[in-house]
């Protein structure tokens, strides 16, 4: 059975902001009330073979998502290789108007060893109406060229949430000497 909780919040003028709906089921479960989105995946060098790179994974949370983001979930698809991270140095932040702002905590980033799935939990929940960049570092592009496709999925915080899935999107690996130009 489903429940649906009114949120209200109070602006910095002391008026109520207008409700929110999320939904909560009757074991607890929390679910988000509308899709966070999956805006793009990026590179900051598409050349295959090279250390130092960074996958910016960007999603927005509309105001009326209904919970804040707790956890994003990052699978590679599709490829000719597995990539594999440096957990340790994952990083996230918020973007305003495309631009780097201020830099989000991290609790801990996990893989999955059998589905290699990548979860990056956040110290503090995310709130609605906020664009969210997570950044993963590889220990190195992979050897070989082509499309290597991501998969997103996003988790409201709390204990017991349900997650959605965003989509995907691909990063294109060259033998050239290509520097994405939205590098962050």
């Amino acid at each position: 059975m489903k429940r649906a909780i009114v949120i209200l919040s109070a602006s910095i003028w002391g008026v109520a902001a207008p409700g929110v709906m999320a939904i909560e089921l009757s074991d607890g479960t929390v679910w988000f009330e509308k899709s966070p989105r999956l805006l793009k995946i990026t590179t900051t060098y598409s050349q295959i073979y090279l250390r130092g790179s960074t996958y910016y994974f960007t999603l927005e949370l509309p105001q009326d998502v209904g919970e804040q983001l707790g956890k994003v979930v990052i699978n590679q698809r599709q490829g000719f290789e597995d990539i594999r991270f440096k957990l340790e140095d994952t990083r996230a932040f918020v973007e305003t108007d495309g631009e780097r702002g201020e830099s989000l905590t991290i609790e801990e980033t996990t893989q999955d060893a059998q589905t290699g799935a990548i979860a990056v939990t956040f110290g503090q929940a995310v709130d609605p109406g906020t664009t969210v960049t997570v950044g993963l570092r590889p220990i190195r592009n992979p050897i070989t060229s082509g499309a290597y496709i991501f998969g997103v999925t996003a988790f409201p915080a709390g204990e017991k949430s349900h997650g959605i899935y965003l989509g995907s999107r691909s990063i294109r690996f060259t033998e050239g000497d290509e520097i994405d130009s939205r590098r962050h």
